[in-house]
Parts: structure tokens; sequence; C-alpha cells
């Protein structure tokens, strides 16, 4: 389950269970609602705060929770629904939020990534996909409005449309991230320059950013907030 910390006003948001390095950091119905509860949290906080969302070991987070998901089939449109509802609220987040992309961000978890303001990814591994094409996969209307909004358009077709797996310096150059850290060589960690970068923003907390953000993301928004139809969309 995820956890907080803090780091300074930054709080630090762990996606995957303290202590293991080996969690996939999937969006499991019981993640979801531990995120939101923890997200309630931070935003009773009053007074300068950020948000940083990391993860240790190998993953950011794999996306959707696949094993939940093909035992509860039924289930599906409304799970996706409560992903959506992940987005929208850090789309809007009355803070700055910052992902610490330190691992692979695939599907879901690509973007979840790509719903905070700004993105640190660690350039010399992990990769950004999405891979819903390869998966025989449909987007959700949702999900399309998030990737549409928040990648540059050549950027969005190519990562929709041929599953392609972007490293670090390839994300920062199709205007996936924002900045990279090569771990080994820049001499710091990509939670460091996250929360450096979160920082300098503590100040921007507040309802009028929440508003500012809701404007900036108004497609967005509305398009996560479309209930997902079971016939337009099938798993497999």
């Amino acid at each position: 389950m995820p956890y907080l910390k803090r780091d300074g006003d930054v709080f630090v948001l762990y996606l995957g269970t303290e202590g293991e390095t080996d969690n996939e950091n999937r969006f499991h119905p019981d993640w979801i609602d531990a995120t939101h509860a923890l997200l309630d949290e931070v935003e009773a906080h009053e007074g300068p705060a950020a948000l940083v969302t990391t993860a240790t070991g190998k993953f950011y987070t794999n996306g959707l929770d696949t094993d939940w998901v093909f035992g509860h089939l039924a289930e599906l449109p409304g799970y996706l629904d409560r992903v959506h509802t992940i987005y929208s609220r850090l789309l809007a987040f009355p803070m700055a939020t910052v992902a610490a992309v330190q691992g692979h961000a695939f599907g879901a978890g690509a973007m979840l990534a790509l719903a905070h303001d700004f993105r640190v990814m660690r350039g010399d591994r992990g990769y950004f996909c999405l891979p819903e094409v390869t998966l025989n996969m449909p987007f959700t209307v949702g999900m399309s409005g998030l990737l549409a909004a928040r990648l540059p358009r050549q950027t969005a077709v190519e990562a929709m449309t041929t599953g392609r797996r972007y490293g670090g310096g390839d994300a920062c150059t199709a205007g996936i991230v924002d900045a990279t850290v090569d771990a080994d060589t820049d001499g710091g960690s990509v939670l460091a320059a996250a929360v450096a970068r979160a920082s300098a923003l503590v100040s921007t907390h507040g309802a009028n950013l929440a508003g500012i953000k809701r404007g900036l993301h108004r497609d967005a928004l509305e398009a996560l907030a479309v209930t997902t139809d079971s016939s337009n969309f099938t798993f497999g």
C-alpha cells in the first residue's frame, strides 16, 4: 500500500509498500482507496506545501491491476472510472505536483505521471510506455482526453498507436517529461531533483492554484468525468 513521508514542506507519496522494492504498484481497488486517503491528508494541510509522488525499486507503477481485472471483468467499467478519479484529483490538486519517475511507468501508470504538473525521470533506467495497442486494449474517453491534453500531439500519436518505450532521454526530447537525472553521473537522485522542483513552488498552495488548474485542464477533466461504457470497452 502507498505511504506518505515529508521533506520540509514537500509531501512525498510513495506508491508502493514501505520496505519492499519489488512491487509493481498496480492500481488495485484498495490501492486507489489508500491513495485517495493519503491525498486527503495532504490536502488538509494548511500552509506552504507541494506534493511529489515516487516509488522504490524497478517500477514507478505498472498501471492497471490486470490480475484483479481478469477476476472481476463485470466490474471493469466502474473500476476504470475509479482510476480516472486519481487522474482528475491530481490535475486539479491545490498544490504543485511533481512525479519522480524512478523506474518503469507503463499504461495507467504512465498516465498517472502525466496527471502531475511536472515530471522528472531517471535517464539511465526505466521506460515510459503506453502498451495498450499491443494488448488490444482501447483507451477510455477519459484516458484519451488526458493523453491528448498532456502530450505534444505527435508524441501522443506515436505513444498511443505504436506502444513505443521511451527511455528518459527520449521522453525528455518528446516532451513527456521535463527533466532527467542519471543517478550514477549526476551525483543526485530523481527524488531529490523532484523535491527541489516542488520546494520552489510550495508558496503556490491554495484554492487559487486549484482554480487555475481546473481552467487549464478543463477538457481533460470533462473527458475523465465521462462514465465508461462497457459496450465500447473490452480488455484483451
